[in-house]
């Protein structure tokens, strides 16, 4: 998913670059709006599963903190590993759907 938003908003760069007519800017607004659409629903699925793992890491954390043992401590260690990438990717589906709203704003003024 990170290389097609990528390809995407160096597509939509490119197209905000040049001159168009006033069909092919209503046309591209209305592509922009179905792929906003599309990426807030990716954005939507990974909040839930970042919030997921971020709720159990603390669960397990509290567990460590409270119990011990060496079980808990692999389990919020694997927790933490697997919750910072989520976290990164999130923040950039994040920042890339901020994007893709202020392309989709300069599009509706033209």
């Amino acid at each position: 998913m990170t290389k097609q938003i990528k390809e995407y908003l160096a597509y939509i760069c490119a197209f905000m670059d040049k001159e168009h007519s006033p069909e092919e800017y209503r046309a591209e607004r209305e592509l922009l709006l179905k792929r906003i659409a599309l990426y807030q629903h990716e954005r939507l699925i990974h909040l839930l599963v970042t919030l997921a793992f971020a709720l159990l890491f603390m669960i397990s954390l509290a567990i460590f903190l409270m119990i011990g043992g060496i079980g808990t401590a692999v389990l919020t260690v694997l927790l933490l590993a697997l919750l910072i990438p989520y976290i990164k990717h999130y923040y950039f589906l994040e920042n890339s759907v901020q994007k893709l709203y202020t392309f989709y704003y300069k599009i509706e003024k033209i």
